[in-house]
């Protein structure tokens, strides 16, 4: 699967200067919604991951996503693996399950963005189900941002990782740009403005 073409033919691969869920800046943006809008494309990505998880023999009830960007793709893979589908959603900019949502006690929970950057709205919904009980079994992306380490993958995960290591992370793919700290971002200085085309912003 040559997951850069398919983002690439749903016109999902931005290039300009944007401001990233993290607050970094990127030359590249990668808009999922563009691939998930076609009901065919996200059936078979969400086929292709959960062939994955379930050739590493996890067992998984429950997906879970954060809303709002990973609600698609945690739905599909949810399908995909016959498991139960929920997410999470920030109130007061802390995540919270809420709408009657309710996890059993050692629940399987696996975490599913369409993303993962660092992982830090995937670990926020992970400590959430921890605390009502549930297990966290591994967490899955469409894309890798390169940050974190794909399951079976040869290499180590970088600094700025916030997934657990102890945990499967599985993803389609990786997609390495440069990101920049707004104060050192290049793209700033030649005095273009960073936008934010993603779920938290327009």
């Amino acid at each position: 699967m040559d997951l850069r073409q398919i983002y690439i033919d749903a016109n999902a691969l931005l290039e300009g200067h944007f401001l990233l869920s993290s607050g970094k800046h990127s030359k590249y943006y990668l808009q999922s919604a563009k691939v998930l809008e076609d009901p065919k494309t996200a059936e078979l990505l969400a086929t292709a991951l959960a062939k994955m998880i379930n050739e590493a023999g996890i067992e998984v009830d429950t997906i879970c996503s954060p809303a709002l960007g990973g609600l698609l793709a945690g739905y599909e893979l949810a399908r995909a693996l016959g498991a139960r589908f929920i997410f999470t959603e920030r109130v007061n900019k802390t995540m919270t399950l809420r709408r009657g949502f309710e996890i059993e006690k050692d629940e399987k929970v696996l975490i599913c963005e369409d993303i993962i950057t660092t992982g830090g709205s995937a670990l926020e919904a992970a400590e959430v189900i921890q605390k009502l009980g549930g297990k966290i079994v591994g967490f899955a992306a469409l894309a890798n941002r390169g940050f974190c380490k794909i399951y079976k993958e040869n290499k180590e995960p970088k600094a700025q990782c916030k997934l657990p290591t102890d945990k499967p992370f599985f993803a389609l793919g990786n997609f390495e740009f440069e990101i920049y700290d707004p104060s050192s971002c290049p793209l700033c200085k030649d005095g273009s403005k960073a936008i934010k085309p993603g779920s938290r912003g327009n």
